[in-house]
């Protein structure tokens, strides 16, 4: 999150001189035009701009400068005449709107940052906080609010070292709202009870399926159609091999010297909840999880998030350089690289768990 909030503060800074440069280009027009053309309707434009950028008197000062502005054109060409009223008393209206907008828009920005922080404050009290060290795992974790929403999101993780190995899941729920983190919270109590008594992730996956099943057997409208893409991995206690049964959701990534391998299932699954239509069968794929190599996995606020013409974000080429084998750091440069792929805002609130094998 406080990736995406240092972007937008830094590109709001930048755009805090436009309302001057408005002013700064009548200025200009008018003297290289010899004040040929009127530049009264391009002064009146730098309070309306000034108005979602700067402060009430921020606003109020650029309208002030604007009307300043326009008399000093005016006495540097000609005497002021009685026509002169009507565009100075257009700048000074248009400041007042200005200035109310300015007063509804910081009202509006500061329910929605409220709204934000308090969607924020539940899903960091419904997810567990992870350790930073599991068995033989390093571990790190991000969970980024999207810009445009202000609803809790259904985006979970939990990282459980149990008798038969570490267990990771993270998973995102359909919809927003109660409805989701009643989803989560649901998950979340049925992978450690699975996680603990489970012999075989087959047996995890199965639980967290009935889970779901129970779930929307006792709920109506859109809850009871409600269902969850998940990965569920697993490392054994003799750090062997990487189990992974995905269902349904976006591949996870393979970090390790300098190479990204999205870890494909070989048999598609469908999400938790929508198990019965494909049978009980529960596949698990088996990967090679070397000392070094780092385990990423995200929900879709990763790799659905889109740039300004709507091309989607592509994570490999961005892992694809010699990174440290520090899940922070692969995290980090993860983030910041989408961030600037969609401008500093995400569309949708986007989980991460990244793990390496330290020994």
């Amino acid at each position: 999150m406080r990736h995406s909030h240092n972007t937008a503060e830094k590109r709001r800074q930048r755009l805090r001189w436009l309302p001057a440069a408005v002013i700064g280009c009548a200025f200009v027009i008018d003297y290289s035009t010899l004040g040929g053309i009127n530049v009264f309707p391009l002064l009146a434009a730098a309070p309306g701009t000034a108005a979602p950028l700067l402060s009430l008197r921020g606003t109020i000062a650029t309208g002030v400068a604007a009307n300043v502005a326009g008399l000093v054109l005016v006495l540097l060409e000609r005497e002021p005449a009685r026509d002169d009223l009507v565009p100075f008393t257009s700048l000074i209206l248009l400041t007042v709107v200005a200035s109310v907008l300015n007063v509804l828009l910081a009202r509006d920005r500061r329910q929605l940052r409220t709204s934000r922080e308090v969607a924020a404050a539940v899903q960091r009290a419904v997810l567990p906080e992870l350790p930073r060290r599991v068995g033989p795992l390093a571990v790190a974790s991000r969970y980024e609010v999207a810009h445009e929403e202000a609803a809790i999101g259904g985006d979970l993780f939990a990282v459980h070292e149990t008798p038969h190995g570490v267990r990771i899941l993270l998973a995102d729920v359909r919809g927003k709202g109660l409805q989701a983190v009643r989803t989560v919270n649901a998950l979340l109590g049925a992978f450690r009870e699975a996680s603990d008594h489970r012999p075989d992730l087959p047996g995890v996956v199965r639980q967290l399926e009935d889970r779901m099943r129970v779930g929307a057997a006792q709920a109506d409208g859109a809850e009871a159609e409600s269902f969850a893409t998940a990965v569920v991995a697993e490392l054994p206690p003799d750090h062997s091999v990487l189990h992974v049964a995905n269902r349904g959701h976006a591949a996870s990534l393979l970090v390790h010297d300098g190479k990204v391998h999205a870890l494909e299932p070989a048999t598609p699954s469908l999400p938790l909840g929508l198990g019965s239509l494909g049978g009980d069968d529960v596949p698990v794929d088996r990967f090679e999880l070397p000392v070094g190599a780092t385990l990423v996995l995200f929900t879709d606020g990763i790799d659905e998030a889109r740039d300004t013409e709507g091309t989607f974000f592509d994570p490999v080429p961005v892992l694809t350089r010699p990174l440290p084998s520090d899940p922070e750091t692969v995290l980090d440069t993860l983030l910041t690289a989408v961030l600037r792929h969609t401008g500093g805002k995400l569309q949708d609130d986007a989980a991460l768990v990244a793990v390496t094998r330290v020994e």
